[in-house]
């Protein structure tokens, strides 16, 4: 498949994700304070995992131009971007202070066993599978929050998510810069790996790249949908 092919392919993978019963129910809970903690500390764990995961691909990887393209990608989440001068988990530990939260219970967030399980799932996809299998594994996870793709549909997990947490909450942006930044950053790192998926998840390579993405899709499902049951057992 061609860029745009492969653009099309896991799109419609990703709008069949957002519109599945478990983000459903992710998004139906009613939000308080309590229950956003939730949220925030998993999501902790989540972002934190990821830098693993990605390194895991690029440790797989022999191409330096991907590695190139990670170590950018990287930089953004973990350094500086335009969302932030110390990288996305001074985002989480900044919004976790809106919920009440301090960074030490952020930074020392124990996982739901949902959460447990995918992250155990994701390093295993990363690290003993193809590079190619990991790289379109993570990557698909960024168009989540791709409100290009998913703005008819409400929009991105992060967009959706901000909005419940204005409305319900009462909160502004600046209250939910975790969220800010993703409603907008994972559209520049939805498109970054499509050339390679184009160059290299080629033959019999491009069905294993699907599969794994499908997967990397299920995990987040499930990952949701423990937040969604955990936040539920917090009277509203």
């Amino acid at each position: 498949m061609n860029e745009s092919q492969w653009h099309d392919t896991m799109g419609e993978m990703v709008r069949d994700y957002i519109r599945s019963p478990e983000l459903d129910h992710y998004f139906s809970i009613k939000m308080t304070k309590p229950r956003a903690a939730v949220m925030v500390m998993q999501q902790s764990l989540y972002v934190r995992h990821r830098r693993e995961c990605w390194a895991h691909v690029s440790a797989n990887c022999p191409i330096l131009g991907v590695k190139q393209r990670i170590l950018e990608h990287e930089y953004e989440e973990i350094i500086r971007d335009d969302f932030s001068d110390y990288g996305h988990l001074h985002l989480i530990i900044n919004q976790g202070k809106s919920v009440g939260l301090e960074p030490q219970q952020i930074l020392n967030a124990e996982p739901l066993p949902e959460t447990r399980a995918v992250l155990y799932a994701w390093s295993w996809i990363t690290s003993e599978l193809s590079w190619i299998e990991g790289l379109a594994a993570m990557t698909i996870t960024e168009w989540c929050n791709d409100d290009r793709l998913l703005g008819d549909l409400g929009g991105g997990q992060s967009t959706r998510m901000a909005k419940k947490w204005m409305e319900e909450m009462g909160f502004t942006w600046k209250q939910i810069p975790n969220l800010q930044a993703h409603s907008q950053a994972d559209e520049k790192h939805s498109d970054m790996f499509l050339p390679f998926l184009s160059e290299y998840a080629t033959g019999g390579k491009e069905q294993l790249a699907l599969t794994a993405a499908k997967r990397s899709l299920d995990f987040n499902a499930l990952f949701r949908k423990g937040i969604a049951e955990a936040q539920e057992k917090i009277p509203a």
